[in-house]
């Protein structure tokens, strides 16, 4: 980020939507599905096709995080009604209430699939179960981002505030906002030395309003150790073809409409999709 950036003073508290946090829109409030590694079921999108065309407008967007978002849902008093709170709980959408709005951990879509130094799925899913274990970690800001590229190089132009990229079949490099490296450690120890930066982060953020948003607005680097030569790679956005196991599909302007979304899960042929940050669908072949 930029010295602007950095310099930055907040003026009110990260409003970023969540289910339990809409965003009160003209058309009705919005609800963001956090998804840790853009990984959801076709049960659940199915579930969330219903509930869009149930409550909502019908469609459901897939955001540059590699969530998903529904649209002109009914609330109260800035709250979602029941009901629709109801349908995203039963379909395992909403797993851990009081840290929803914090499980924003993004990886490299064709990890463990295609390609790749190393298989970060499983990293995300222990990192996500230890933030959420963990009370004080829900103070983190909803827009803070964790950010794991396997070393293939499709994220590593994304801003982020804690991450790593793997250099190996075992190890991978921590990082820390957009220009900070730190240390070279195993991938089973990733998710611990994670929660410890995070917890850093919540150290020096400071409180209230003005408290920061993002690593680089710190007045000190929570890592600054040399930049590891392995992770000097940087392929850009993942194309829109087919690959060894999967296929990249495109989904136009990001929406996915009552009329498409049936056509697109006609093409899976395992259980798993992943929403991925280009706005496309990456869905796994046998």
């Amino acid at each position: 980020m930029t010295d602007t950036a950095r310099a930055a003073t907040r003026t009110r508290r990260d409003l970023c939507p969540g289910v339990l946090r809409p965003w009160s829109a003209e058309d009705g409030a919005l609800a963001r599905i956090r998804l840790v590694g853009g990984e959801i079921t076709l049960a659940q999108l199915r579930r969330l096709g219903q509930v869009a065309t149930a409550y909502g407008d019908g469609d459901l967007h897939l955001t540059s995080r590699a969530n998903l978002q529904l649209r002109g849902l009914p609330a109260t008093d800035g709250r979602l009604v029941p009901e629709v709170v109801a349908a995203f709980t039963d379909a395992g959408l909403l797993p851990h209430p009081t840290h929803d709005l914090v499980r924003n951990v993004m990886v490299s879509p064709l990890t463990g699939l295609d390609g790749g130094r190393a298989d970060l799925r499983p990293v995300a899913r222990a990192f996500d179960e230890l933030l959420c274990a963990d009370p004080d970690l829900a103070r983190l800001p909803g827009k803070f981002l964790v950010v794991l590229d396997d070393g293939r190089g499709d994220l590593a132009g994304r801003d982020l505030d804690l991450g790593v990229v793997a250099v190996d079949a075992g190890h991978a490099q921590l990082r820390a906002g957009s220009t900070g490296w730190g240390e070279v450690v195993a991938i089973d120890a990733v998710p611990a030395h994670l929660v410890e930066l995070a917890h850093a982060f919540l150290a020096a953020r400071g409180t209230g309003v003005d408290a920061a948003w993002h690593v680089d607005e710190l007045a000190a680097p929570l890592l600054t150790g040399p930049r590891d030569p392995r992770t000097e790679v940087a392929t850009g956005p993942l194309p829109f073809t087919a690959y060894g196991a999967a296929v990249h599909v495109e989904v136009p302007d990001g929406v996915l409409t009552a009329r498409s979304l049936p056509v697109l899960l006609d093409l899976a042929e395992t259980d798993r999709v992943v929403v991925t940050p280009w706005r496309g669908l990456v869905l796994p072949v046998r």
